[in-house]
């Protein structure tokens, strides 16, 4: 029993030892089935329906580039120091109470994600079927199926994906065959956009936002490659064949049946076999939602109320909680849902990278941890530098239509945390140097 609770609890509050990193095409497969899901399609056919084929490339570029730097630092740090994202913000920026509000933050938010794939995937099922079982129930089946491999941990995540990419990535084929068979890829490319304009600005944001969350918490997936160099190309690829192929294939599958309708498309591109395995495929992201979103709950139950909580029964809450959402209509929000993630994600990204790679504030008892196997036995509570640099990117998100509003608040966040901690730390030496010419004027 302590064997399968062990398994069930997966590293969650420890380094993720040598002996269980995975080779880099494990990694990449979960990477991967996050990235080519039907929420990608949605995505991609919500472009296609808004836009020309080549402003959708450009957006789709534009969102891509921002995801794949905030994914290789984040992933570099997460695969040397072992940790989730929310375990190594204590150590980044954060704080042991600063890493709970990410853990809040990134749990809530993909309890949100989970509800929404969740209810793709039922309302898919129910419709196969015929409506015999009804939304409700066939919403609490397939949230159900998804709670129980995520309570096993990593590896019945990469055994999912095993099995519902190569699915996934046969319906796209056969897709792009139909639509080469019934159609004219030169006309679709240059065929006007089929729905109201979406500007260029907040299909970046779409695109950034929509996978935003994922690149944050490539930490938890990194943790168990083996080196930096399977980091780099377990992003990178995954961004090719999920970001940029994915998406485009949607654009053109939009222009061709005219409707931004994800299911309507593969049915007409696929048929139902097609639409059937499409959204099975929806399981391998949504038990990396869950997964996340279980591992952000752990740290904030240890770091806060000092409750080291199996992941696996931390799972079978959150997920019953994601399930009730979908129930509930959370899909109907899906768009405004991805811009407000593609807003007040980012900051987190911005202050934990320059805190880790430019600034290096706890590199050395981060190192000196590492080759004991351990995590590091001090950790400041909170810095109120990083609650100010996430207020102000999320500001700068929110309100600054300029440019891309994620990019915007990255940066911000990231700079006014950069210049924050400097000018605290020449405020610090100034004021020991106070007290010393202090000391030796009374002495």
């Amino acid at each position: 029993m302590a064997e399968q609770s062990n398994m069930a609890d997966d590293f969650s509050l420890s380094r993720v030892p040598a002996h269980a990193r995975l080779p880099m095409w494990e990694v990449l497969l979960v990477r991967i089935g996050a990235l080519t899901a039907l929420s990608q399609f949605m995505l991609g056919a919500a472009l296609g329906y808004g836009m020309t084929f080549w402003q959708a490339f450009w957006a789709t570029m534009l969102g891509s580039v921002i995801l794949e730097i905030v994914s290789l630092f984040l992933g570099i740090a997460g695969a040397r120091e072992g940790m989730s994202t929310s375990l190594l913000a204590r150590w980044t920026g954060f704080g042991k109470y600063g890493s709970s509000i990410i853990g809040v933050v990134v749990a809530i938010s993909l309890i949100g994600w989970f509800g929404v794939q969740n209810s793709v995937f039922a309302k898919g099922l129910d419709e196969a079927l015929g409506g015999v079982l009804g939304f409700p129930l066939a919403a609490a089946l397939t949230g159900f199926l998804v709670t129980v491999i995520v309570i096993y941990g990593f590896k019945w995540l990469s055994w999912t994906a095993k099995i519902a990419v190569p699915g996934f990535l046969a319906v796209v084929a056969y897709g792009i065959y139909e639509i080469l068979r019934h159609h004219s890829v030169g006309e679709l490319i240059t065929s006007p956009a089929p729905g109201p304009a979406l500007s260029l600005g907040m299909a970046a944001t779409m695109v950034a936002g929509g996978f935003m969350v994922g690149a944050v918490i490539t930490p938890d997936m990194s943790r168990y490659c083996r080196n930096g160099k399977d980091v780099l190309w377990m992003t990178v690829i995954g961004t090719i064949v999920g970001e940029l192929g994915v998406n485009m294939i949607a654009v053109l599958m939009a222009h061709a049946v005219k409707s931004s309708d994800v299911v309507d498309i593969i049915v007409q591109t696929a048929g139902w076999l097609g639409a059937a395995v499409v959204i099975f495929a929806t399981v391998k992201i949504n038990d990396i939602n869950l997964y996340s979103s279980s591992l952000g709950i752990t740290n904030v139950l240890d770091s806060v109320f000092r409750i080291k909580m199996n992941r696996g029964w931390v799972t079978l809450v959150i997920g019953t909680i994601g399930t009730l959402l979908s129930i509930m209509g959370i899909l109907d929000q899906f768009v405004n849902f991805l811009t407000l993630l593609g807003i007040w994600i980012p900051p987190i990204a911005g202050i934990m990278v320059v805190d880790y790679f430019v600034l290096k504030r706890n590199r050395n008892i981060l190192d000196e941890s590492r080759e004991r196997g351990e995590l590091p036995a001090i950790c400041e509570s909170i810095n109120p530098i990083t609650l100010i640099a996430w207020a102000l990117g999320f500001t700068a998100g929110y309100w600054f239509d300029m440019g891309i509003p994620s990019l915007n608040s990255l940066l911000v966040s990231g700079i006014v945390y950069y210049a924050g901690m400097k000018v605290f730390k020449i405020a610090r030496m100034e004021e020991q140097d106070d007290n010393k010419n202090l000391t030796n004027n009374v002495g």
